[in-house]
This record gives structure tokens, C-alpha cells and sequence, in this order.
């Protein structure tokens, strides 16, 4: 892989597709209202939270309501040929969402219904427009919850086709152990289910499986059936800051060395303390701090707790300080989602490159400090957060978009740490997926005959590279 240049912020260089006008006439014409060209609509479907800034918005904006609406469209586009994207919120970091070859933006937000809830089976079916916490929000009265929080208050159907995780992955794993079926949409219009509520199968080709984490680029997923948990007895946060990044670092890697069965554990770096502080109004110790959560019997999560904080001493830890009542613990992991938008505005008209790097966790330090230094190095204003239990950790570069220099220098940090994590056996991105961003980095990472036969798949699936186009890698 080359080293970065001052291009490598652009999207990669695909022709728009001509749209004939009787595509836009026939969406309008069953759709009603349903469907928008308004520029102010269509704006706010052609960008989400990447850096990429100049890509021209969708031709048209479909709400759909339901999966016959969403089967409709793509039927629609399928017999002109015309690219489909769909859309939940527009939280993606990787242009996911972006119509590089125009096309028509399929929007599911409406689909919001959580259509059954099995509690004695802890599973839940959702529409894909379902966000995490209206759901946790509709299952709460039967002691159950869905547990993966990726920060956002994200829809499932997005989720999903990213792959998700976040801060509670370290025990309950990401959304590829936890959607048990889907429906989809594929490239024809079709409708098809993959999976079951049964907890195993050996059923086939794991279609479950390929449809999550794939990007929208084989279908359009409408329907998921998850699997749920028994909200924990007993939940108790803390808070401990650190001398360097290192000693968090080395209490991390020993507490999931020797088994503690945490729930979460977040780093975030002095810089991003500062910004947190400033955007939620706390007075955090401005140093590295790790934020955890622990969940279990009232003795169980005492002894974790116990024990982490032993840890934490060994490794120069301070200010151990605990928060028990749900509004305490709101606080502190509100704060810390809200860590991306306190690093945004802590920088007036930037633009934030977030890296997605995951690596074993016994080559964590390997990997976060010499990435630190850089970063230090490069007089870019920078901010660390991760999910290191699992390895899992994200750079914000705060940059200008309108000064090269800055993008290249951030684009050339980015490519040093994910040269240095495939190095150490790990991965370009551990949650938000390739996108736009990550296409080079995945032939690295994957090999031309892993690549391949990806692209062989999305070719019989979708011949004519409706769904997404663009995305993952090159057709």
C-alpha cells in the first residue's frame, strides 16, 4: 500500500449514473409524499459524520414505511438500474451513506416497530428503524435488555449492517453474536429471512452471518430478530485516572488477562478529558482515565470491583471513584458518548478522521503507544477514546477540511496505525467497517484473493451493482 497523499481525503473517482427522469416520475408516483427531492432533504441524506465533504447528495429520498415499501423501491431501482443507499440516522464515520454513483436514498427511521418480544426465549424482533434505546426503552418492564452501544443512539438495520459493538462488546460480544435472523430486501426487490429464534443452526450457508456487516451492498435489511439479556442484579461504575497511558493501558491488559468478567472499560486520553469536561459541564481529573462498569450479584460485582482497584494501584492508579445510582452512572457514559462531539466543537469548523484500529489485546500497548507518539509529534489536535478490553480504539484527528496539509498529515497517521495493527495480527476496523475510507486498507489487510472473492459474491447478488455501489471495494 503507498504511502498516503494530499488526494486520498477525495472519494474515490466513480461516475454518476444518469438517472432518467421516469425513474424519479415512477418513485413519486407510488410513493406519494413518501418521496422527496427537495434539495434540504437530499442534503441531509448525502452526508454523515465521515470527513468526506464534497459528494453529490441522492436524486430522490425514499421514507419507507414498511418492507413492502422498501421492496417497492428497490424494484423500482433494480429495473433502471439505479443505485440504492440505505439510510438510518446518518451516524456512519466511513461514507457508508454516501451516494457516490447517485441513486436514491432509501430511508427506514419510520420503520419503528418492535413487531415481538419473547422473553422467555430472550429474543426480540425489531423493524430496522428500531433505535438501541427505544428498544431498551419498550423491553425494559420484562427485565430484559439488548446490550450492544455503539454510542450513538443508532438503528438496528444500521447496526447491523456495520457490524456494530461499543462499550459493552468486552462481555456481550458484537452485533455478529448477537442478531439470531434477518429479513432482507435483495438487489431484485425480493424478500428473503435468513436465520431463526433458535439459538444454533447448521441449516446452509450462514446468510445471517454475510447480511451483517455488509454494508448495504447485498441488501436492504428490514427485519432483525437479536437476542436479549436479564438486566444485572447489581451495576456499579468507576472511575480511575492514571499517570500515563501506558499504566491504564497495563491495568486493562492484566484485568482481562486474569478473567474479570467486566462489562466495560473505556480509555480516554488527557486530551479527551479536557473535552468532555468542557462539553458536559464535569470536572474529570484531566489525565488518562479509565471509565468501567461491572455486572452481577451484589458480591460479585464487589469482588470485580475489588480487584480491578488493586490492579489499578499497582499500575499508579488515583482517585478511584465509584458511582452507584443510575444517575451518576448516566452521567459518566453520556459524557463519554459524547466524546466525538466534544472533540468536534472543541475545534470550531473542523472535521474529525477517526481511526477503528483493533488489535489482540496482549499488543495493545504495542500498538496505542507508539500511535501516541506520533500523534504527539504531528502538532495535529488529536483525542483518544477505545474500547481496550477488546482491543478496540479510535484517534479523532481534528482537522481542517480546507487545509490539505492537515488531511494529509491526519491520513498519513491513520495509515501508520493501521500498517502497525496488521502488523500485530489485528484489524483496520474493529466496528464502524470499510465504507469509502478503508477500501485500500482491506486489501492489505484481507489479501486480493479474500477480496476477490468478496467481489464475487456481491456479483451474483447484485448484477448490476444497484445496492450501495462503491463501498467495501471496487466492483
Amino acid at each position: 500500500m503507498n504511502a498516503p497523499t494530499s488526494h486520498d481525503h477525495l472519494v474515490p473517482v466513480i461516475s454518476q449514473r444518469d438517472i432518467p427522469p421516469a425513474f424519479v416520475e415512477a418513485l413519486k408516483s407510488r410513493f406519494a409524499a413518501n418521496c422527496s427531492t427537495a434539495q434540504v432533504v437530499r442534503e441531509q441524506h448525502g452526508r454523515d459524520e465521515s470527513a468526506f465533504t464534497e459528494v453529490p447528495p441522492p436524486v430522490a429520498v425514499v421514507f419507507a414505511e414498511n418492507t413492502q415499501d422498501v421492496a417497492d423501491a428497490v424494484a423500482l431501482a433494480a429495473q433502471y438500474r439505479v443505485p440504492v443507499i440505505p439510510f438510518g440516522i446518518g451516524s456512519s464515520l466511513e461514507g457508508h451513506l454516501l451516494a457516490v454513483q447517485g441513486g436514491i436514498s432509501i430511508d427506514v427511521s419510520r420503520m419503528k416497530k418492535v413487531l415481538s418480544i419473547n422473553a422467555d426465549d430472550l429474543t426480540v424482533t425489531v423493524q430496522a428503524g428500531v433505535t438501541r434505546k427505544q428498544l431498551n426503552e419498550e423491553i425494559k418492564s420484562t427485565g430484559l435488555f439488548f446490550p450492544i452501544d455503539p454510542g450513538a443512539d443508532a438503528t438496528i438495520g444500521g447496526m447491523s449492517a456495520t457490524r456494530a459493538s461499543g462499550t459493552n462488546a468486552v462481555r456481550y460480544g458484537t452485533m455478529r453474536e448477537n442478531v439470531l435472523a434477518l429479513e432482507v430486501v435483495t438487489s431484485n426487490g425480493q424478500v428473503i429471512r435468513t436465520g431463526t429464534r433458535a439459538k444454533k443452526s447448521s441449516a446452509g450457508y450462514d446468510l445471517t452471518r454475510l447480511m451483517v456487516g455488509s454494508e448495504g451492498t447485498l441488501g436492504v435489511i428490514t427485519e432483525i430478530t437479536l437476542r436479549l439479556y436479564p438486566l444485572p442484579e447489581a451495576v456499579l461504575a468507576a472511575v480511575c485516572s492514571f499517570p500515563s497511558i501506558e499504566a491504564a493501558v497495563r491495568t486493562t491488559i492484566t484485568m482481562i488477562q486474569i478473567g474479570v468478567p467486566i462489562a466495560r472499560v473505556e480509555l480516554i486520553d488527557a486530551n479527551a478529558v479536557r473535552m468532555v469536561n468542557a462539553h458536559s459541564k464535569l470536572e474529570l481529573a484531566e489525565s488518562p482515565m479509565l471509565l468501567m462498569e461491572f455486572h452481577g450479584s451484589p458480591n460479585g460485582v464487589k469482588e470485580q470491583a475489588e480487584t480491578v482497584q488493586e490492579i489499578a494501584n499497582d499500575n499508579g492508579g488515583q482517585s478511584f471513584e465509584w458511582a452507584t445510582t443510575p444517575e451518576e452512572r448516566t452521567r459518566l457514559w453520556t459524557a463519554r458518548h459524547n466524546a466525538y462531539f466534544a472533540g468536534i466543537q472543541s475545534r470550531p469548523g473542523c472535521r474529525a478522521i477517526s481511526t477503528d484500529t483493533c488489535v489482540p489485546i496482549s499488543r495493545l500497548a504495542d500498538c496505542l503507544l507508539d500511535s501516541v507518539a506520533e500523534a504527539d509529534a504531528s502538532g495535529i489536535p488529536y483525542f483518544l477514546v477505545g474500547h481496550v478490553g477488546d482491543g478496540n480504539f479510535h484517534f479523532g484527528y481534528l482537522i481542517d477540511p480546507n487545509n490539505a496539509a492537515e488531511r494529509e498529515t491526519a491520513e498519513t497517521l491513520n495509515h501508520k496505525l493501521v500498517q502497525r495493527a496488521l502488523s500485530l495480527e489485528g484489524t483496520c476496523t474493529g466496528e464502524h467497517g470499510i465504507g469509502l475510507h478503508k477500501i485500500d486498507f482491506l486489501v492489505t489487510e484481507a489479501g486480493e484473493g479474500a477480496v476477490d472473492m468478496m467481489r464475487t459474491i456481491k456479483r451474483a447478488l447484485d448484477p448490476d451493482n444497484i445496492m450501495n455501489p462503491g463501498k467495501i471495494f471496487s466492483y
